[in-house]
């Protein structure tokens, strides 16, 4: 992994894999928040899971026409992690006043996920100023080997400090993150793309360009429909997750974190294998089964029944496969995405492409929420998890699974 010898990428994968870390002990100890210390129900859930993701849904696409005209994408990636910092670290403050209430955790959720937009549509670009083209996939595989390893520590760090200082204060590790990735962002030297100004039109015309690259590209389109359906119903899954674990299987929040973090372990080895099994099966097909593998695991979770030793084992191997499929399916769609977006375009490419793929997930948690509060959490489960299967069916009569090589730049 030669990037990692270069000072500004590895301060760069610092702060990333810092950050993801943070991002999973919130991810289970948000939603414990709501369900030990609130009581929340189903539809309680929906929402907050709603309520940090429906910014993707609002402000993708005008966050990303006004990041294509910013000088400086890295600094405004800091701001962004020390504003979430404050803003996490208000929940376990307002718990300990006696004053937490759901309508601050969406408040919080809603705010944070509007600064992770620009967080997030500001990434490729400072992602491409450091690592050349041909080295896409090694720097997307560190990335994605963070992630993995977040989700392997990240659940059973949260698990722990929720047992040993409960939900709210567990939170303080999320907080402390986006600081630690403020800083190492601080030490990134790099010169990013510079701003184009050829294009002076309206907030409306500029967001519409965004828009018919990704809709009219033969990879691109495909890709996007693909993904955003797997997102949909492995929303709706999410939403009611740790409910269901929690409440229906009787699974202790310290044993439930264990579990997740020695079952995504599967990502990990999904992230070192990626490569290779995208040049065996060229990235297209590699993608394909990253589709199937993801969500098909997930089955086993609503399955799940009959002595706890039983239930421990199906739990960890859905999250094992789910997390190796995951780690196939984003490696090789990130480094095609990378691949064919000009650069003149990227923070408004991402932003339309976010814009459907992240901005579906909240409609699916709501879907979820309400699904389950109507039919059942485990029904709801079962139809989630088949549901998510048909994004790898979509794909089949596109030209993506004959992808070989890294597409070339889009004109």
């Amino acid at each position: 992994m030669t990037l990692l010898r270069e000072r500004s990428f590895r301060n760069f994968w610092l702060a990333t894999s810092v950050s993801l870390l943070g991002d999973q002990i919130a991810l289970l100890a948000l939603p414990l928040v709501a369900v030990l210390v609130l009581d929340a129900g189903a539809g309680q859930m929906g929402l907050l899971t709603a309520a940090a993701l429906l910014p993707h849904l609002l402000f993708s696409l005008p966050a990303g026409v006004w990041l294509d005209r910013v000088a400086s994408r890295r600094r405004v990636m800091i701001a962004s992690d020390l504003a979430r910092a404050a803003l996490v670290g208000t929940i376990p403050l307002a718990y300990a006043l006696d004053v937490l209430t759901l309508v601050q955790l969406y408040a919080v959720a809603f705010l944070a996920g509007s600064l992770a937009v620009l967080f997030d549509l500001s990434y490729p670009t400072l992602f491409v100023s450091l690592a050349t083209r041909d080295r896409y996939i090694e720097g997307n595989s560190l990335v994605h080997g963070s992630r993995s390893f977040s989700f392997v520590a990240g659940p059973s760090l949260s698990g722990l400090l929720v047992a040993a200082f409960s939900a709210p204060f567990a939170l303080l590790g999320d907080a402390v993150s986006f600081l630690v990735s403020a800083l190492f962002l601080g030490r990134v030297r790099v010169e990013e793309p510079p701003i184009e100004h050829e294009d002076e039109r309206g907030l409306r015309a500029r967001v519409s360009t965004g828009l018919r690259f990704i809709g009219g590209n033969a990879i691109f389109r495909p890709t996007l429909i693909a993904v955003a359906t797997l997102n949909f119903f492995n929303y709706a899954f999410q939403a009611l997750f740790v409910l269901y674990a929690t409440r229906t299987l009787g699974v202790e929040p310290g044993t439930l974190g264990l579990v997740l973090g020695v079952g995504a372990v599967g990502g990990l080895l999904g992230a070192v294998t990626a490569g290779r099994i995208g040049r065996a099966l060229g990235v297209g097909r590699a993608f394909l089964l990253g589709c199937v593998l993801f969500p098909l695991p997930l089955v086993l979770v609503p399955l799940a029944e009959g002595p706890e030793w039983l239930v421990i084992v199906m739990l960890f191997l859905a999250e094992f496969g789910s997390g190796f499929g995951v780690m196939i399916l984003d490696i090789n769609a990130g480094s095609m995405m990378f691949a064919l977006t000009p650069d003149r375009l990227r923070s408004r490419a991402t932003g339309a492409f976010n814009f459907v793929n992240w901005g579906i997930r909240p409609l699916g948690a709501l879907a979820g929420g309400a699904l389950g509060a109507w039919l059942g959490v485990r029904p709801t489960l079962w139809a989630a998890t088949l549901g998510a299967l048909a994004g790898a069916l979509l794909l089949l009569p596109t030209p993506v699974p004959g992808l070989r090589d890294l597409p070339e730049e889009a004109v």
